[in-house]
């Protein structure tokens, strides 16, 4: 059924909205970490779970839930999903204790993983213009990164006025807003040939993607040589081939492992992973410099790194013209450059260069950054019939999910280990203090301000220093790969269509109709 177009561009802001409150909530509790840890106490364990386990939830159910839309219907997840997220939003606000904190955490992820891949699934079935649709995926990748940026903000501001939960109890307005309004406006769209669900497939995919995120964070904070770290890598390997194995041999596979074969759908979910790869270590690294080497408060760090978000929203609304002029591949290709300029001035940054010079590191990255997701989230969509949309979309999201845990272990433990191993003490420093001091630029700084008088002065000074130089190396390593991507989905997506013709099925599911590209 064909959309009116009100209804059609409504649906894209109601996406764009759940998008955004995703976005936001992912980043706001770096903001909040420090005022609830001095509220609760939980132990060093119960608060690296706190932040890592929505992380685990949300990608983990990513792809039952994406194939769960498409055959319950999109609509009736995305508002139930909604609704517990609100529910697991207030539970998160006044949680009393670090065990119900953790497991109120646990639903959020569980919650996010249902709305996630509905938006964007969503927006892939009421535009059936080839052109429109790269629109409206411009705008809800812009929304998206934009999200990024306000989500320090918000935390900062909120932070400044209430206690730690008020960043999860201002969820709960927005998403009933979202399910009042959508319950009216969005429609309702799912696979009319579902098949079964997998049931076997459901658990090996969960396990081995959690298992792997958990080994490459584990082994990021903790060093490779871990044995859980290790236990962990080995579950994800076994789980992740039978997977895959049992992929090809099913009718109905929660994930056609056969597109992976189409150099268009590979290079645009590489293209996504390793992007998020670099900017979310990147991010993370910012808000360690802006608030312990500048010494900003978290709410003028928020309002800092603004401008890259602005940017990257700006280049996402952006790309579809540019797609029309020079091409997919072209485009995506420039995204991945102009990221990797960015990360270029990045690592030109010291301890007293001017913001400006920052602004216009952010400004490149940022505009790159928005070009790339734009056009990629656009292919992987334009890849598959409408009706296992929300399969594809799952899949981009997953890759961005293990993008980013994978740029943190690589990128953050180049950053770590540099740190570590280049920090040079004075003397006078205990030795039972040097260790947490070479563990982290916090605890440097922690420990000097416990020092008498010159000493704790030089330390500090030290631990900054040598963190801009780890950052800079570390900035300058994503620099690069981001360049050589660039190079790589010139060949990747080489042939692509601008406009990307609509795949069709047939009654018993198979491609039916596959026009001869447009270019």
């Amino acid at each position: 059924m064909t959309s009116s177009p009100p209804r059609k561009w409504g649906t894209t802001v109601i996406a764009c909205l759940a998008m955004l409150l995703l976005a936001i909530d992912l980043t706001v509790l770096h903001q909040a970490a420090p005022k609830l840890v001095e509220d609760m106490r939980p132990s060093a364990t119960q608060f690296l779970w706190i932040v890592d386990v929505y992380g685990f939830a949300l990608a983990g159910l990513l792809i039952t839930m994406g194939n769960l839309g498409d055959r319950i219907g999109r609509k009736r997840l995305l508002l139930i999903g909604m609704a517990a997220f609100a529910a697991a939003s207030a539970l998160t606000a006044y949680a009393p204790n670090p065990e119900l904190l953790i497991a109120a955490r646990v639903l959020l992820g569980v919650a996010g993983a249902t709305i996630m891949p509905s938006t964007l699934s969503m927006i892939r079935n009421v535009f059936t213009d080839p052109r429109e649709r790269a629109t409206a995926v411009g705008i809800w990748s812009s929304v998206s990164a934009l999200g990024f940026a306000l989500g320090p903000v918000i935390g900062g501001a909120l932070l400044n006025n209430f206690w730690w939960g008020s960043v999860f109890l201002v969820n709960v307005p927005i998403a009933v807003l979202i399910i009042i309004v959508g319950l009216i406006v969005l429609p309702e769209s799912r696979n009319p040939r579902p098949g079964r669900l997998d049931l076997v497939s459901v658990p090996l995919s969960i396990v081995g993607i959690i298992a792997a995120i958990y080994a490459l964070k584990t082994g990021a904070h903790d060093g490779i040589a871990q044995i859980d770290v290790w236990a962990a890598a080995a579950i994800a390997l076994v789980a992740l081939t039978v997977f895959t194995g049992r992929q090809t041999r099913l009718a109905e596979p929660l994930i056609d492992v056969g597109l992976f074969r189409h150099r268009a759908f590979s290079g645009a979910v590489g293209a996504n992973l390793i992007c998020i790869f670099s900017t979310l270590a990147a991010s993370l690294a910012f808000a360690q410099y802006f608030q312990l080497v500048l010494g900003w408060s978290p709410l003028v760090s928020g309002l800092a790194g603004l401008p890259g978000g602005v940017s990257a929203a700006l280049g996402g609304g952006l790309a579809g013209p540019l797609v029309g002029a020079i091409g997919r591949s072209r485009v995506v290709s420039l995204g991945l450059g102009l990221c990797a300029a960015g990360f270029l001035l990045y690592s030109r940054i010291e301890m007293d260069t001017s913001y400006a010079f920052m602004v216009l590191a952010m400004v490149v990255a940022g505009v790159g950054m928005g070009f790339t997701f734009a056009v990629t989230n656009d292919t992987i969509l334009a890849s598959v019939p409408k009706e296992r949309a929300g399969a594809a979309s799952a899949i981009a999201e997953t890759a961005q999910e293990m993008g980013g845990a994978l740029g943190i272990a690589v990128l953050g433990s180049v950053l770590n280990g540099t740190y570590h191993n280049n920090l040079e003490l004075p003397a006078g420093v205990p030795a039972e203090a040097a260790n947490q001091i070479r563990e982290s630029l916090g605890g440097a700084l922690e420990v000097a301000a416990t020092l008498p008088g010159k000493v704790g002065e030089a330390v500090a000074e030290s631990a900054r220093r040598t963190f801009v130089d780890s950052m800079q190396l570390s900035l300058m390593t994503g620099a690069i790969l981001l360049a050589l991507l660039a190079g790589a989905v010139l060949f990747a997506l080489r042939g692509v269509p601008k406009v990307i013709p609509e795949v069709i099925l047939d009654d018993e599911g198979h491609v039916q109709h596959e026009p001869a590209p447009v270019r």
